[in-house]
């Protein structure tokens, strides 16, 4: 039956979206697709709401003044189904952009089939698993597209950003022959007769490209095995890289705290209507971002009667008890012990206990990490070994420190993360299109 009411695009092709219907267009005929998100019966008058990319538009249609064929296609009409709509723009005060639609034709592009298993309007519709089976429906939500379209902005303002920085960007193997910081959090893969890894991070390769390009950026997925059941990972992540030469952490601290205003800066300008949505202000930035030593914070959480050592990683539930670093938005946690930090990070000079490297935090939320890099093979190699590495298994990576690699700093930024701070999210899943978790692997 619904195969019979749906019918072909044919010559039909959009002439308006939602943002450009306005009343300065009264009495303009235009053509509008998108979604049905509604539709609600006043006797002698219809409203169907119809979503598309940018937002709502309201189609109004008055039974007595409307053809018996749009009548009737109206009535075999249900929400989610995608429709055509030929008709006037109408100046009405109480519609979006203060404008509907009236029909002249209408056509069913496809019927939907089923209602939808949760509520579309709602912020919190079902549990994160219903959804997550039908996650294009999920997405349909003005929740995610507010959500989505923000993530739009990052990745978009970060490439702007890093070009007028003088980055170029690159694309490195995401297909590996070994661990690029040790091999506990590995996806294997079999690759033609011997094992492969999915690449855990672009972290070899974007060191070795400093040599070329001096600075270099990434924005691509990383993959990494942790056994996690928490609201803030995923075995599949989008991550920003950056590498660059000739400086060392407390330059691309920096880097890093000016591009986080700076996108802060570009949402502000790009997503008003989607931060309005959200309800939730942005972090407020200021730079420089505080910095405090790791030595500092472990003093402050043992004030506070936890039970923290120096050498001891910070867990996310310690320090969300500090109610100092919660109150800030970002800031950073330098210089970390070196024995818990990967083998290609710089331990410092003064203190080789110690290592140039940082954390950036939001609140209690690790966002990135960043560092000095070692440039010397043998101090490599020496560290490979301390953290009981296959030393030989990184030979196509430590002949190139033969030939003149120059001094050269980094970070990378988990996307999600990022997302889940900016937009306020309780969980990760909802900054990602498709997540992967150790219990997802579908859609």
């Amino acid at each position: 039956m619904s195969d019979l009411l749906e019918e072909e695009l044919g010559t039909w092709r959009r002439s308006h979206y939602s943002v450009d219907i306005d009343p300065s267009l009264n009495e303009i005929q235009v053509i509008i697709m998108g979604w049905v998100s509604s539709i609600r019966d006043h006797g002698n008058i219809k409203f169907i709401m119809v979503n598309d990319r940018f937002g709502h538009i309201q189609v109004a249609l008055k039974k007595k003044d409307s053809s018996s064929i749009l009548l009737e296609k109206v009535e075999k009409l249900r929400e989610h189904s995608s429709i055509a709509v030929k008709g006037k723009i109408r100046s009405e005060a109480k519609a979006p952009n203060s404008a509907e639609i009236v029909p002249l034709e209408l056509k069913i592009l496809s019927l939907a089939k089923k209602s939808s298993p949760f509520q579309m309007q709602s912020r919190k519709p079902a549990g994160i698993d219903t959804r997550m089976d039908l996650r294009a429906l999920d997405l349909r939500r003005s929740l995610l597209q507010s959500i989505f379209n923000i993530r739009y902005t990052v990745l978009s303002s970060c490439r702007d950003f890093l070009k007028e920085e003088g980055f170029i960007e690159v694309n490195t193997p995401k297909i590996i022959a070994t661990a690029t910081e040790g091999g506990a959090t590995l996806f294997p893969i079999f690759y033609y007769d011997r094992e492969a890894f999915m690449a855990q991070s672009p972290q070899l390769y974007k060191e070795q490209l400093t040599m070329a390009f001096e600075n270099v950026f990434e924005i691509a997925p990383i993959f990494r095995a942790e056994p996690s059941r928490t609201n803030r990972h995923l075995s599949e992540a989008i991550s920003i890289d950056v590498e660059k030469a000739f400086v060392d952490y407390n330059d691309i601290m920096g880097l890093l705290e000016k591009m986080i205003v700076y996108v802060i800066k570009k949402i502000n300008e790009n997503n008003k209507t989607h931060l309005k949505f959200l309800g939730s202000a942005l972090p407020q930035v200021t730079v420089p971002f505080p910095r405090y030593r790791y030595t500092e914070l472990i003093e402050l959480m043992q004030k506070a009667g936890e039970s923290v050592s120096w050498g001891d990683d910070l867990a996310f539930q310690k320090l969300q008890r500090l109610e100092d670093l919660n109150a800030k938005t970002f800031y950073f946690v330098t210089d970390w012990p070196t024995a818990i930090k990967p083998f290609y990070v710089k331990p410092s000079n003064d203190q080789p206990k110690e290592c140039e490297s940082f954390d950036l935090m939001f609140k209690s939320l690790e966002i990135s990490s960043g560092s000095t890099r070692i440039r010397r093979k043998e101090e490599l190699i020496e560290r490979m070994e301390k953290q009981g590495l296959k030393v030989g298994a990184f030979d196509y990576h430590l002949k190139v420190f033969d030939y003149g690699i120059p001094p050269h700093a980094g970070f990378g930024i988990g996307l999600e993360r990022l997302i889940m701070s900016i937009c306020n999210l309780e969980n990760i899943r909802d900054a990602t299109l498709y997540p992967r978790d150790i219990d997802r692997l579908t859609p």
